[in-house]
C-alpha cells in the first residue's frame, strides 16, 4: 500500500461534484476521487480543523470509535471496479478486536483526517487511475474578450441595424455610449 495525503479539493464541473486529490507522499502520482458536495465540505472542514457547533456524521463516527477505546489504524483505498473506488477502515479495539470495515473513500478520508490516521492506496489503483500532478493543472487559458475600436463598434452597429438585429444593436449602442467621451 502506498501512503498518500489530501493535496486539495477541487470542483468538477462536468459532474457538478468535487474531486478530492490524493497525492503520493513520496512521489508525483495523484488520484482524483469524485465525491459529493456534503463529503467535500466535511473533508474541507477536517483539513481546516473547523469545529462545528454540533457533531457532523463523520464526527459521530470518530466519537463512536473513541467511545469503544478504538483506534483507526489506517484507511485504505483498496480497489477500483467499473469506475467506483472502494475503501476500508482498519479499526482496532480491545472490545471488538481488529476489524476491517467497508466504506466509501469519501467517508473514510473524512474520518481519517479527523483521527489523523494514515491514508493508503493500493498500487494497482494508483496504476489504473492515477495521474501525474502536472496533468491536474488547469490547461485552459482564460478567454480574453476581443477588443474593438470605437469605429469598429460603430460599423458593427450600422450592420446590426441594417440586418434588423435590434437587440444586438442596442447592446452595441450602450457599449459605444460608455466609450465615447
Amino acid at each position: 500500500m502506498i501512503p498518500v495525503k489530501v493535496l486539495k479539493i477541487s470542483y468538477h464541473p462536468e459532474s457538478r461534484s468535487y474531486a478530492v486529490i490524493l497525492k503520493e507522499i513520496s512521489g508525483e502520482i495523484c488520484l482524483p476521487v469524485i465525491v459529493g458536495s456534503y463529503e467535500a465540505q466535511s473533508i474541507a472542514l477536517a483539513i481546516e480543523v473547523v469545529e462545528t457547533p454540533r457533531p457532523l456524521t463523520h464526527d459521530l463516527i470518530c466519537d463512536v470509535i473513541t467511545g469503544i477505546d478504538g483506534l483507526l489504524k489506517t484507511v485504505r483505498v483498496s480497489h477500483l471496479t467499473d469506475g467506483v473506488f472502494y475503501a476500508q477502515m482498519e479499526l482496532e479495539s480491545d472490545i471488538i478486536g481488529n476489524r476491517i470495515i467497508d466504506a466509501r473513500p469519501s467517508d473514510a478520508i473524512a474520518v481519517a483526517l479527523r483521527m489523523k490516521a494514515p491514508i493508503l492506496v493500493a498500487p494497482r489503483v494508483l496504476k489504473d487511475a492515477g495521474v501525474k500532478e502536472d496533468m491536474l493543472k488547469d490547461t485552459k487559458k482564460p478567454r480574453k474578450k476581443p477588443e474593438y475600436s470605437l469605429e469598429a463598434l460603430k460599423e458593427k452597429l450600422k450592420e446590426a441595424v441594417e440586418e434588423e438585429e435590434y437587440e444586438f444593436a442596442a447592446k452595441l449602442r450602450d457599449k459605444i455610449s460608455s466609450l465615447e467621451p
